[in-house]
């Protein structure tokens, strides 16, 4: 057995990243779709809000910030849906005040300590059972929504309009995926950090977008990049004895060159075969 599987927190690291590298980039996917990548970092900080508020009241972390990024992201998808708010002034405004209460709250309580600085940066060698049950959970959750709801949520992403018109209920799918955006967020900063969870949700879904010709196909690829991002940078943080957050995020970014890379040398292969076909 390789070295980095006979440590119990390194098993536990992989099992936890490997559901969140499906959670997150499945996610990502219809939220680029809809030019709301930034969504991602503004739960972000909302979570370290939730953080902060969890350790001054001595309740667990993880929960507060899960009902912090939940609750903010239903407020903004209803902002934004009901007109009251343009969305991106609506992402501005939750995330400038819960960055603004999160340092407040630091502040009063004796500034930074090292569990804070986990959940900045990542702490995914210490995930424990409750936060395996808890991305668990999710996960069996986020997979019965896309599947029920799969039709919808590919038509919302390609073309609101059209969708409303063939009957899909755009306002309360939009909600659903809200909702459980935040509570992907939330899940995913113990892999990588609230700092940079919004990589691990957006560049797979990139990269799979530069590589699919379809949405199942890009649905697939994303967490597949995902996976192996979340796989190799955690082995690499192992042997290298670096952070693992920052490695699996530098990992998320190779990837993301990697098919850039490939789209353009088919380009250029494709035009050639279809001339030499032509000439035929």
């Amino acid at each position: 057995m390789p070295e980095v599987f006979e440590f119990e927190f390194m098993r536990r690291a992989l099992i936890g990243g490997s559901m969140v590298a499906v959670l997150a980039p499945a996610f990502g996917l219809f939220i680029v779709l809809r030019r709301l990548s930034l969504i991602a970092d503004t739960l972000s900080h909302v979570a370290l809000m939730g953080v902060a508020i969890g350790f001054v009241t001595s309740i667990y972390p993880t929960f507060v910030a899960l009902i912090a990024t939940t609750s903010s992201a239903a407020a903004i998808e209803q902002l934004r849906s009901r007109g009251r708010l343009p969305g991106d002034a609506a992402l501005a405004v939750f995330l400038y005040a819960s960055l603004a209460i999160a340092v407040i709250v630091i502040s009063k309580s004796s500034g930074f300590n090292a569990d804070v600085f986990g959940y900045l940066f990542g702490s995914v060698l210490s995930i424990d059972d409750p936060d395996l049950f808890l991305i668990a959970g999710l996960l069996v959750v986020v997979i019965l929504f896309v599947i029920a709801f799969f039709a919808e949520l590919t038509q919302s992403a390609f073309d609101q309009d059209l969708a409303h018109t063939s009957g899909v209920r755009v306002t309360a799918t939009n909600l659903a995926l809200a909702i459980l955006t935040g509570a992907t967020v939330t899940a995913s900063m113990q892999v990588v950090g609230v700092l940079m969870v919004g990589a691990l949700i957006v560049i797979p879904a990139l990269a799979a977008l530069r590589l699919a010709r379809g949405f199942r196909t890009a649905l697939i690829l994303s967490i597949s990049f995902g996976l192996l991002s979340v796989w190799i940078g955690l082995i690499v943080a192992f042997y290298g004895d670096i952070a693992a957050g920052g490695s699996i995020v530098l990992t998320t970014v190779a990837m993301l060159i990697l098919a850039e890379s490939i789209r353009r040398i088919r380009d250029r292969i494709e035009p050639k075969r279809a001339s030499k076909s032509t000439a035929i």
